[in-house]
């Protein structure tokens, strides 16, 4: 047996939308499927959670161990991104500063709930360990080291390191090669 979901089981699993050349592992967790869109060319591997609205562009790799957690707001992570192992990306969040009660176990009544959606624009790259928080818009081209704090908006094209993250140096821009690539596929498919 695969350790990836074949193409007749994908479409058995309730996605609101799946592409072609999807690799889900059998090990991921899958909370809320009606709400999740995955793109082209895009990979899941074990131990990975999605939760909540979650879509998912072309050639994203998410790696074993990720954890996603979309809420009503959602996550959106665009095409040609990486999500290392272990990183959790949180678009929703309890209130730490005692707003309410915390935890799923508690009416909602008594929560303080935070939602705000999360953004990784095209050509994102996400180091191990790391964490983002409700509401962060990642530019294009946004790179983070491992165990990196992403509690903030970025510029384009930057490192970032750190906890939190503080810009670290210039990233070269791959839309160029990026190009050659969608080009070089055109070619393929005719």
């Amino acid at each position: 047996m695969n350790s990836f979901y074949s193409e007749d089981e994908l479409k058995t699993l309730g996605l609101k939308q799946i592409g072609r050349n999807v690799l889900i592992s059998r090990k991921c967790s899958i909370y809320g499927a009606e709400n999740i869109s995955i793109g082209n060319n895009t990979r899941i591997d074990d131990y990975t959670i999605l939760s909540g609205k979650v879509y998912i562009g072309d050639y994203v790799h998410v790696s074993a161990g990720a954890y996603l957690f979309g809420g009503l707001s959602g996550i959106e992570i665009n095409d040609f991104c990486a999500v290392s192992a272990r990183c959790c990306i949180y678009a929703v969040t309890d209130d730490y500063l005692g707003g309410g009660m915390t935890n799923p176990m508690i009416p909602m009544e008594y929560r303080n709930v935070i939602q705000e959606t999360v953004t990784l624009e095209k050509h994102v790259i996400i180091g191990a360990g790391s964490i983002v928080l409700p509401g962060v818009r990642i530019a294009e081209g946004g790179a983070f080291g491992a165990m990196s704090l992403i509690n903030k908006s970025t510029k384009e094209w930057t490192v970032y390191i750190g906890t939190p993250i503080k810009e670290w140096k210039e990233r070269k821009n791959l839309n160029e090669i990026e190009y050659k690539f969608r080009m070089s596929e055109s070619i393929k498919r005719e």
